[in-house]
């Protein structure tokens, strides 16, 4: 038997699996597994893997140099084992090969596919009817006719039953089958699948396409085929198209930027791409709809809402000094508002009930699905009302208010697609004061953040809030709160002084979504208001000087919009129904 004419050493202890040692004596490997790889046995070269290992019998210390056992050649059942191991991993490593071979020959094909593509161009046909140019949400019979039926040709205009259109978009889904496309485009207005068929689905930016790519298609108009589906049941069967502008693929692309189960922050730092999606772009467009209907509302009712528009930048303060934005006006301290009802109630006396929709600002570190640090608040102030006036009319108001939105086919579907439970509600809404609250919390063992039992003056966190609406599940008007926990220049009860004459309507499965009150008409009480909170009334000279002139009996409200989305279209926070969400630590993009 001949002698081995390679040594390879393996110390268990010292050595190194790296593709850096070499196997000597003095560059040893860890495993005999590894020396296999490295080393392979079945080679030309007659191989000896030698081993040792610390000897666990000699005790190192101090001053004691390492004791090792001698260099021995592996046992048998090791070489057998490693043997073993090292045959599973020469077929991994051959099937890995051979994966590695097959996806570079399809890539190489595909790279050949690619280069031919680019080689075909297309034209458009000179002789085909001139193309109509529309919107996807274009409907309208007179302009628009659909073709049914069979035809030998996918694009045939020889009957002039289909009307030729020109129609632009983004792709917004899109799947491929061998020789046909579907791509389904948006344009902000609707959605139209479009089919693409023979030379068009062999073009370089055919095989290349990618989501949200904008384009510029040329067609006729089709019937979907039975037992087919299609958005409002039509498609476009494609006789040309360009492409304006290509979006970016593989890792860029916009399913990667934006996956459904990315971590919150990276969506919101995404938000403009996310805003592209169908749930996000329906809940914008709802909002638009109730914007709409609360101005409708507003001029339709009987007395009628003017409305004005209001300063952000201000020098007074509604609800609290600190949740105040303050900055420098031209060497002057001033603040973002936290409210426009100040100035809705000076409009009063010469416009009569009034309205506006703008936003207002609270430095409030919250981080709750309800709290925006920037939103769009929709106020009013009515003239000679009392408090029962002043609820009814609120009532009316969101009631109407949905009832226009639902009354929108369009809207409806996207309202009951993003929540199929949503119903309007019922009036009238319950009445519960804020005494009754206190009881009923109680009863019903809910206790407050501290684990407490509530009593009369405590201001009711949202969670215990939230959790007595969706028990309930009917709109509440919340009212009479203790005039300690309310704002200075709400009125008081004059048959409960404890108490102001307040409201906050609840909505389940937001909560809060309204905070309205009858304001101090009297000026000596507006002057002892503004004394026990320890407000300077010499800025609010405007505010207090409706009271000298001709004082009436008053009240407002101001309505969270992205709230009442928020409840509307089911959505978990208000951060969804914002078009670019501001809260703590969250001003961009």
């Amino acid at each position: 038997m001949a002698e081995p004419s390679k040594s390879v050493y393996i110390d268990e202890d010292q050595g190194c699996d790296d593709k850096s040692e070499d196997g000597s004596e003095q560059k040893p490997y860890r495993t005999l597994l590894f020396a296999h790889i490295q080393h392979p046995p079945d080679s030309s070269d007659g191989i000896q893997y030698l081993t040792r290992k610390r000897d666990p019998g000699v005790h190192q210390g101090p001053g004691v140099s390492e004791v090792h056992q001698q260099w021995v050649p592996a046992t048998t059942t090791a070489l057998k084992k490693a043997t073993k191991l090292y045959e599973q991993h020469k077929k991994k490593q051959a099937k890995g090969d051979e994966l590695a071979l097959r996806e570079k020959q399809e890539a190489d094909k595909r790279q050949h596919v690619l280069q031919e593509a680019k080689k075909l161009n297309i034209r458009q046909d000179p002789q085909l009817p001139k193309a109509l140019k529309i919107r996807l949400n274009e409907k309208d019979p007179a302009l628009i006719k659909l073709r049914s039926g069979q035809s030998e040709q996918d694009v045939d205009y020889s009957q002039g039953r289909g009307t030729r259109v020109r129609v632009t978009g983004r792709v917004h889904r899109f799947r491929s089958q061998k020789d046909v496309i579907f791509l389904t485009l948006q344009d902000g207005y609707g959605l139209l699948q479009c089919v693409l068929t023979g030379d068009l689905t062999k073009t370089y930016d055919a095989m290349t396409m990618t989501l949200e790519t904008s384009l510029e298609i040329y067609g006729e108009m089709w019937e979907v085929p039975p037992k087919q589906h299609a958005p409002d049941d039509r498609e476009l069967h494609a006789d040309y198209y360009e492409v304006i502008g290509k979006a970016a693929g593989d890792k860029e692309a916009i399913t990667t930027r934006v996956a459904a189960d990315a971590d919150p922050q990276t969506l919101y730092d995404n938000r403009h791409l996310v805003i592209r999606g169908h749930h996000a772009s329906s809940v914008m467009k709802v909002r638009a709809a109730l914007l709409r209907a609360f101005r409708q509302t507003y001029e339709e009712i009987t007395p009628s809402c003017l409305e004005v528009t209001p300063p952000c930048m201000v020098q007074t303060q509604v609800e609290g000094g600190a949740t105040l934005f303050a900055f420098d006006y031209y060497g002057q301290k001033a603040y973002l508002t936290q409210s426009s009802q100040l100035y809705l109630e000076t409009c009063l006396p010469s416009l009569g009930n009034v309205f506006c929709v703008a936003p207002s600002f609270r430095a409030e570190k919250s981080l709750t699905r309800r709290h925006l640090s920037e939103y769009t608040h929709v106020e009013a102030e009515l003239d000679f009302i009392t408090f029962d006036d002043l609820l009814a009319h609120l009532e009316l108001v969101m009631c109407r208010v949905v009832e226009l939105s639902l009354a929108n086919p369009q809207i409806a579907k996207l309202i009951l697609d993003l929540n199929p439970k949503f119903e309007a509600p019922e009036r009238p809404f319950k009445r519960m004061k804020y005494a009754e609250a206190i009881e009923w919390l109680n009863e019903h063992d809910i206790k407050t953040g501290e684990g407490e039992a509530h009593i009369f003056g405590d201001d009711i966190a949202e969670a215990a809030e939230r959790k007595m609406t969706d028990i309930i599940n009917r709109p509440i008007f919340l009212t009479h709160f203790p005039t300690e926990i309310k704002a200075f220049y709400m009125r008081k009860d004059p048959q409960d002084p404890r108490v102001t004459e307040s409201v906050d309507c609840l909505m389940p499965g937001v909560g809060e979504i309204v905070g309205g009150s009858m304001r101090m008409e009297d000026y000596d009480e507006l002057m002892e208001a503004y004394k026990r909170v320890d407000i300077d009334p010499t800025p609010y000279y405007w505010y207090t000087d409706q009271r000298k002139y001709g004082t009436s009996p008053h009240g407002g409200y101001g309505l969270g919009l992205e709230r009442f989305l928020a409840w509307m279209c089911g959505r978990f926070t208000v951060r969804e129904c914002s078009l670019y969400p501001r809260f703590t630590d969250r001003c961009t993009p």
